[in-house]
């Protein structure tokens, strides 16, 4: 799947410097070129991207959500 368009226009690409699994809850920190940027999305989302330390990814932020989409 490769990402064609999307409307979110805070955009930060980096690397997974860090992830600390829970039982329903995952925190991600992912290095960019701003800083680090962190979010918290479902152990089954990481999972099912196969998100590990080292992935490149997209952190896209909108208003109080961070999400995550893997290069």
């Amino acid at each position: 799947m490769t990402i064609q368009a999307i409307n979110v226009r805070n955009q930060f690409k980096g690397q997974i410097r860090e992830i600390i699994r829970g039982d329903v809850l995952s925190e991600i920190d992912v290095q960019t070129a701003a800083g680090i940027v962190t979010s918290v999305i479902t152990t089954r989302s990481v999972d099912e991207l196969a998100l590990q330390v080292g992935s490149e990814v997209i952190a896209f932020v909108k208003s109080t959500e961070v999400s995550i989409a893997k290069l």
